[in-house]
């Protein structure tokens, strides 16, 4: 902890402490022409949190903030007796009893509880299927699905994808085989592929006839033996 020397109390940072001593400074020695800035490094927002050094527009706010280095919690839930530092927090936290959605989406009608989901929910809509996303650039992926653009080519044998993960995973048919198998050292270049392999060693027969009761390792041999049935 960082101690004022002038009057004892301590801070979580040094930086702090330097913007509370200007204050004493300010105190014993004025200036001639006062100017806000000399005393708070924030003009615009004089409440500032001796905590933290999170400045604040209107008092009441730094009130509401300073709860969170205090642990105080004065809103309790009349439903669940949960605590809340403050009334906002309280208000959305009730809705989730009366199972309330006063933010509804203009463009399909769906609710929410806070204004912000709302707002996440209709930034990215995609003009095709009314999907949304959070971020544009998956938007532009998911779009691909639609206009099957392909804009990742294989430099080795041609073929395109619409993402570059999927080209990523293509190209070790090419060049690598980075799952292993521990019990015989054999290279695959999927895990599902290794999967499938270890069966051998494990005796694990997971796909089962529904006709007779006999199980297979592998799906495709399931398909063999069912066909046996017709």
């Amino acid at each position: 902890p960082h101690e004022c020397e002038e009057c004892g109390k301590s801070f979580s940072r040094s930086s702090i402490l330097t913007k509370h001593q200007r204050r004493h400074r300010f105190q014993l020695h004025p200036p001639l022409t006062m100017q806000t800035e000399d005393v708070l490094p924030h003009p615009g927002r004089p409440y500032e949190c001796e905590e933290c050094g999170k400045s604040f527009i209107r008092s009441s706010n730094l009130i509401s903030h300073q709860r969170i280095h205090t642990g105080e919690r004065p809103c309790k839930c009349g439903e669940c007796g949960k605590r809340f530092h403050t009334r906002g927090n309280l208000l959305m936290h009730q809705r989730t009893h009366t199972d309330e959605k006063p933010f509804r989406c203009p463009d399909c009608g769906k609710g929410f509880r806070q204004n912000s989901n709302l707002t996440k929910h209709r930034h990215f809509r995609c003009p095709d299927c009314g999907k949304g996303f959070r971020q544009n650039s998956n938007l532009t992926k998911h779009r691909r699905i639609h206009t099957w653009e392909r804009p990742y080519e294989c430099g080795e044998c041609g073929k395109r994808f619409s993402r570059s993960c999927h080209l990523i995973r293509h190209q070790r048919i090419h060049t690598e085989k980075p799952f292993c198998c521990p019990n015989c050292g054999k290279g695959f270049r999927q895990n599902s592929t290794l999967t499938k392999h270890r069966r051998i060693h494990t005796g694990e027969k997971p796909h089962e006839c529904e006709e007779c009761g006999k199980s297979f390792s592998r799906s495709s041999i399931l398909t063999k033996h069912q066909r046996r049935h017709r």
